[in-house]
């Protein structure tokens, strides 16, 4: 501005100094070279400390470290869809030459996901220039099904004590499957007794009972456009993922058989029921590799299909989701042939934002006639449960910081009851 400034004043002045109106422009390029010069000290190639893995709906730290980085440095960083961060931030110097910097990444999608390009940006030393290069980062982070509460232990110790304790031995004697022969004594139910036995040794001879188990356990996920829909930062799918991986591990402890199953316009994946944790890792890899996909779920076709696959009496735990009451008629009634051989867990994932709407007071006619809206689904979802409740499915509806602790409980108890 100055530069042009003296320009016009020498054109307006006229005479001799109007053959000078260059001169300041020359000045200005010297000046500005002279910056250049003075200020161009390219950082050298950046070092990222990243953690190979994440489970997805967690945050990591990501760390950045530069050296001959000049003052003043900022970034900005090209995110890849599965994860999310501050797209901006700033390098904090360490000493002589060196800066570094610490952001958080949160995991918001499953697969493998490349941080391509960092963006660096420096003022010259007059301030004159800015530079901003590109620097290539190429650092990898593989978004993982979470299985926190896996490695936690809880689970193990929940199941454990649950079905090898307490329970367990309230069990004796009241399950299905055949434990020992023993001694009849008094205070012992005489329903116990078994005769053809305690006729030969003519001393009253007792069975012994217990729960039974090696049940197969199915895990079905639907994976359509309606589980993409995101609840607290994270598609439906994920969440149901996590339940499910939870769960398949407590009945793997339980010493039940885990299949999995997953569908959405036409049937996609099934594995039989497997013992122990090789089916929960097998589990495990498939739900990492599961895409999100944007096609309509086709249930007839699918739960048809899972009803052909398993003619053994099975739990089968359904993953699912539904607008209305319309569009959950095909799936309701799929469901009521599917409960006729089978026992039924069905799990929704409630939408908190929802509920929050229908608790507070409207300000203005769009927020009444929202909150309308809202309590209506919330109605018909209820309607279709009830429905399905009727026809001896068990219901887990619950937010999604609490489907896993559900569905787990769910799950207890009907090994607790003998259902299967």
């Amino acid at each position: 501005m100055t530069a042009l400034a003296l320009s016009v004043l020498a054109v307006g002045s006229g005479g001799a100094a109007r053959e000078l109106t260059w001169l300041p422009w020359f000045v200005l390029a010297l000046v500005v070279m002279a910056d250049y010069v003075l200020s161009l000290r390219r950082p050298r190639a950046i070092e990222i400390d990243a953690p190979a893995e994440i489970f997805v709906g967690e945050t990591a730290k990501v760390r950045f470290d530069l050296q001959r980085v000049p003052d003043d440095l900022r970034a900005k960083l090209d995110w890849p869809d599965g994860l999310s961060g501050a797209r901006e931030f700033a390098f904090v110097p360490l000493g002589e030459d060196a800066a570094a910097a610490v952001i958080e990444c949160r995991a918001v999608r499953r697969g493998v996901w490349r941080f391509e390009h960092l963006w660096l940006c420096w003022s010259s030393r007059l301030k004159l220039l800015e530079f901003v290069p590109r620097l290539k980062l190429g650092a990898e982070i593989r978004v993982v099904p979470n299985i926190r509460l896996v490695q936690s232990g809880q689970i193990t110790t929940t199941v454990m004590s649950t079905l090898y304790g307490v329970k367990e031995n309230r069990a004796i004697g009241e399950g299905s499957e055949f434990q020992q022969l023993r001694d009849f004594v008094p205070g012992m139910d005489i329903k116990t007794i078994d005769w053809k036995r305690s006729a030969r040794r003519r001393s009253l001879v007792a069975k012994e009972l217990r729960a039974e188990r090696n049940h197969h356990v199915i895990v079905a996920l639907d994976n359509g456009y309606l589980m993409r829909e995101e609840i607290g930062g994270l598609p439906k799918i994920d969440h149901a993922v996590t339940a499910a991986l939870a769960t398949a591990w407590a009945a793997s402890i339980g010493g039940d058989l885990v299949g999995h199953y997953s569908y959405d316009v036409r049937p996609s994946t099934f594995s039989a029921p497997a013992p122990g944790r090789t089916a929960f890792a097998r589990l495990r890899s498939w739900t990492a590799e599961l895409d999100y996909v944007s096609r309509e779920t086709n249930h007839t076709l699918a739960l048809t299909e899972l009803n052909a696959r398993t003619p053994k009496r099975s739990l089968i735990i359904i993953f699912t989701d539904f607008v209305d009451t319309t569009s959950a008629e095909l799936l309701v009634e799929n469901i009521g042939i599917l409960a006729k051989r089978h026992l039924l867990i069905f799990v929704a994932i409630r939408d908190p934002d929802l509920e929050k709407l229908v608790e507070t007071a409207p300000d203005d006619i769009d927020g009444a006639a929202a909150l309308v809206a809202a309590n209506q689904a919330i109605n018909e979802r209820r309607m279709v449960f009830e429905r399905l409740s009727r026809m001896g499915v068990t219901i887990v509806d619950a937010k999604p910081d609490a489907i896993t602790s559900r569905l787990i409980s769910a799950y207890l108890e009907i090994k607790a009851r003998e259902l299967i």
